[in-house]
């Protein structure tokens, strides 16, 4: 599994306001390249945001789905992109004074990706999750 983690310099509750905008998905997670629909209920349990990944016009269309929700502390979903397959993503959210610790486990749970050696596919993932974490932290810091 792989797990990344960065300070933001930004509360809980203002990381979790990114999280909990469906429409914003696309703008921190890396690969997915737009938003097509987001679920009224988002981040409910359950939930799903119908996304697609990859570059015009070769998109392909998948969703992501919340396993777990703990506001504003925890995040579990089941992110789909076939035909690469599914991953289990848990983003986790620690105070840290006025900031916050933002950790992510993530790791290929269906699919051809589980195929990929755990080593190398942890390094792969590690490194979209460094620049994903960046996008989020840009984001959730620039917010009022």
């Amino acid at each position: 599994m792989s797990r990344n983690t960065r300070l933001v310099e930004a509360s809980p509750d203002q990381v979790w306001s990114v999280l909990s905008d469906g429409w914003l998905y696309s703008s921190w997670v890396v690969g997915a390249a737009r938003i097509r629909q987001v679920e009224p209920d988002w981040p409910a349990v359950g939930s799903r945001i119908h996304h697609s990944a990859g570059l015009w016009p070769l998109m392909i269309d998948d969703h992501s789905e919340v396993l777990e929700a703990d506001p504003p502390r925890r995040l579990v979903l089941r992110a789909r992109g076939w035909p690469a397959g599914e991953a289990q993503v848990t983003v986790l959210l620690h105070p840290q004074g006025a900031h916050t610790e933002v950790e992510i486990l993530e790791d290929a749970v269906r699919g051809p990706g589980v195929l990929v050696p755990r080593p190398v596919r942890s390094v792969a993932i590690g490194l979209r999750n460094t620049e994903t974490l960046r996008r989020l932290a840009l984001i959730a810091q620039g917010r009022p």
